[in-house]
């Protein structure tokens, strides 16, 4: 598990390898995610964006940017914490994952970005 804090804002991600498909020729590799936000600050917020970068060791980078998560824009409270799970595919079999999530403190009125840890994401068939 890797963790990062932002304005009292905490990330915590654990992944774990899905499995291997093809599709139209080409070998996929599946990986999921699970992320608990915890609000460890004085002040409600409310996640209102996400901006991903996924890197794949065959030299692919995307970009991913999007309103909420998993179709939610949770509102925590000061103590509270949201999770989901989601996912992602890569080329090869390994890669890695950050960004940001974009928030508003509704104490200030005011946005800001929390960081998103950078995790591995590793098939473990191909570990030594």
């Amino acid at each position: 598990m890797v963790e990062q804090v932002t304005k009292g804002i905490k990330v915590s991600v654990e992944t774990h390898f899905e499995g291997a498909f093809s599709k139209n020729s080409e070998v996929f590799y599946a990986f999921g995610y699970t992320i608990t936000i915890t609000n460890n600050s004085r002040d409600t917020v409310k996640l209102l964006s996400r901006c991903w970068t996924i890197y794949d060791s065959l030299n692919d980078i995307e970009q991913v940017t999007g309103e909420g998560v998993i179709g939610k824009k949770p509102v925590l409270q000061p103590g509270e914490h949201h999770q989901y799970t989601s996912g992602c595919l890569l080329k090869s079999p390994f890669g890695a994952m950050n960004g940001h999530y974009t928030m508003i403190n509704f104490s200030s009125s005011t946005q800001f970005q929390v960081g998103i840890p950078t995790f591995k994401l590793n098939s473990k068939f191909n570990l030594n």
